[in-house]
């Protein structure tokens, strides 16, 4: 017999300490000799990130500590690792070097020590003729986060780097051609970011190695159908004269096949997305399988792209998984790569499409969670303000040992996921199963601009950052309480990055919420667009705001940092000290003007953290802080953590 506790009060198994076990996703799967290798964040080693390949006795890990496969390219980083030979180069996080795993499982260092500590970045490592490794090199030039340059650089396994050339300021890897007498990159410029306009690029390679001058065959402004911009976010050789290419020139990124003429030809068209936005250097959404077939994600789904009747199928056996990231790799038939559903989380996984089998490649992180306590979401559609429907996923409580008072109706919170160009998905979130296996339901919301529904709707938020999002986000949840799912006095809505924006610029600029958790958020639009952030997105808000200077008072009128007067709800703001995308001082100018105010409110920096959170100890306690804070504002009493002192 369940017992009875209000929402919210519920007794759970799933800890902060579980969840923050679950937190550290594999990422960056390959094969190397048919053996799968990917790498894995560890959240018990402060989010340090390892190597590890399968084995006939199960999974090795051959990157040992203190060392930690990962860069600052973008600051979002790239592909970390790359097998050449019978030995792997990798990035290293404290210095940003390349290092050298030899076979034996010695490491050396592979280039040299920058004059500005961690000044000198790597990403997107791949494979060079010649047993070299080509990648991005990015440089940091002085003192302001824009003072970067970037080049395609190739390194010997002898440490000697060579520039091999530079068409835009921000760059894939290289990719060379079969015979290695041409390579293909992507490239883009400010105020572009890679969904808008990234270009395909083509070069012959020289005697001398160098790159000469390329030619673009895809992507760019106004080349689209009706004159749109198209990008192309994944490019990969298919022979020496013809490669494959996500490209959206009818608003949809399919797979398309590009000839050395700029020719090109759809597969199998499909108002669909088969590719997503590039966050980071090295992604993957689709692979050859051979004979006109090729592994590709469709709205995130596994699927088989057969190019002789232009069907696109599902593989049924991957059901369960309808979350998979863009890091697929394929060997003989075989596809890998990082999957989760809704009781499954990001797992490293490999499916054979002929033979209809899957299997789990990588081992469960954590203790695991009763499948009863796991809420399985519903995909919704809501009506928005304009006219257009708002995607959702409903995560109800679900807890099988207690059901709350008759009559009453849970606290919903509005995550808000980060971006904004991005999307949130059916993958379980142990954080998010924290708090609905307590009494608390969630809605996840794939505002206007969000990806994963066409250019189209990812346009809805072109110049309406703080206007779409925000109305999006306040009609799916007063469309939860209309309908009698949540109570509208118990409506939260929490975010990081630029969800935590939506988040505090919903708290300052509607009456919708009773509590808001914002965290490493974008507070002030102008100090954010005039230097303060870093170079990757540092004119992102030329296309989500506007240009700079006209538009200078709509960058006033959205910050939240100009409505903290009006702020209607209590507010916990959750930050990493290292955010170099979105530092402390924007959390910091939001919480200031609070002392004294009379609004409830907690401020928590974590120090070694950047953006967003990688350390076990930072996702328990703001967990717990975030739990505390909810039962404080929306009038529940949590069993087991700590009460986070709100100050006034």
């Amino acid at each position: 017999m369940n017992s009875i506790a209000p929402y919210g009060a519920w007794d759970s198994p799933i800890t902060a300490e579980m969840a923050a076990a679950a937190s550290g996703a594999p990422h960056w799967t390959d094969f190397v000799e048919r053996v799968i290798v990917w790498a894995q964040s560890l959240t018990s080693e402060g989010g340090r990130v390892t190597l590890l390949r399968e084995t006939s006795s199960g999974v090795e890990e051959f990157l040992p500590a203190p060392y930690n496969a990962r860069n600052r390219v973008h600051e979002y980083g790239g592909r970390p690792w790359v097998a050449v030979g019978d030995a792997f180069v990798f990035t290293n996080w404290d210095d940003q070097r390349l290092y050298l795993r030899r076979s034996d499982g010695s490491i050396a260092q592979l280039t040299p020590e920058p004059e500005t500590p961690q000044g000198v970045r790597y990403a997107d490592l791949t494979a060079g003729p010649g047993g070299v490794v080509w990648a991005v090199r990015e440089t940091i030039t002085g003192p302001k986060p824009t003072d970067v340059v970037r080049d395609h650089v190739a390194i010997t396994l002898d440490g000697d780097t060579r520039v091999l050339g530079a068409s835009h300021h921000f760059l894939t890897a290289p990719k060379p051609s079969p015979d290695g007498r041409r390579v293909a990159w992507l490239g883009w410029d400010h105020p572009d970011m890679p969904w808008d306009t990234a270009q395909l690029c083509v070069a012959e390679v020289g005697a001398d190695g160098a790159f000469a001058e390329h030619s673009v065959l895809s992507g760019g402004h106004g080349v689209g159908s009706g004159g749109h911009d198209v990008a192309v976010c994944q490019v990969e050789w298919e022979s020496d004269e013809t490669l494959l290419a996500l490209v959206d020139p009818d608003g949809w990124w399919n797979l398309f096949r590009i000839g050395l003429d700029g020719t090109s030809v759809n597969l199998a068209p499909i108002a669909e997305e088969l590719g997503g936005p590039l966050w980071q250097l090295g992604y993957r959404w689709f692979q050859p399988l051979g004979d006109g077939r090729h592994a590709v994600l469709r709205s995130g789904r596994l699927a088989v792209l057969d190019e002789r009747d232009g069907s696109i199928a599902d593989v049924d056996v991957a059901a369960d998984l309808p979350a998979w990231s863009a890091t697929l790799t394929t060997c003989d038939g075989l596809v890998a790569g990082v999957a989760a559903g809704p009781r499954t989380q990001p797992t490293v996984v490999a499916v054979d499409p002929a033979l209809g089998t899957v299997r789990e490649v990588s081992e469960p992180r954590g203790e695991q969670a009763p499948a009863g306590y796991l809420p399985v979401p519903t995909e919704r559609r809501f009506a928005g303000k304009d006219g257009v429907e708002i995607p959702a996923y409903v995560y109800p409580p679900a807890n099988p040992d207690f059901a709350a008072p008759d009559g009453e109706l849970p606290p919903y919170v509005v995550h808000v996921h980060g971006g904004p160009t991005g999307a949130v998905s059916p993958a379980l979130s142990m954080q998010l199963a924290y708090f609905t296996s307590r009494g608390i339901g969630i809605v996840a919301v794939n505002y206007g601009g969000s990806t994963g529904y066409g250019r189209r709707f990812r346009e809805r938020l072109r110049e309406q950052w703080g206007v779409v999002d925000v109305a999006d986000c306040a009609a799916v949840a007063e469309a939860l309480a209309a309908e009698g799912t949540a109570d509208p006095q118990r409506l939260a809505i929490r975010g990081g990055s630029a969800g935590g924006y939506t988040g505090a610029a919903s708290a300052t600029m509607t009456t919708t919420y009773a509590a808001a958790t914002i965290m490493f958020p974008v507070i002030d639009m102008l100090t954010f667009a005039s230097g303060e952030t870093h170079d990757f997105e540092a004119r992102y808000l030329d296309s989500l705001v506007g240009p700079l200077p006209e538009h200078r008072q709509r960058y006033v009128d959205r910050s939240p940092i100009t409505h903290v007067s009006s702020l209607g709800c209590p507010v916990l703001l959750l930050q990493g000290a290292e955010d170099e995308i979105c530092p402390p001082a924007q959390a910091e100018s939001f919480v200031e003007p609070l002392a004294g105010s009379g609004i409830p409110h907690a401020y928590q920096c974590f120090d070694g953290e950047q953006h967003g959170f990688r350390r076990a100890e930072t996702i328990i306690a703001s967990l717990e802080a975030e739990l505390s804070f909810y039962g404080q504002t929306l009038g529940f009493d949590p069993p087991g953590v700590p009460t986070l002192p709100l100050r006034r």
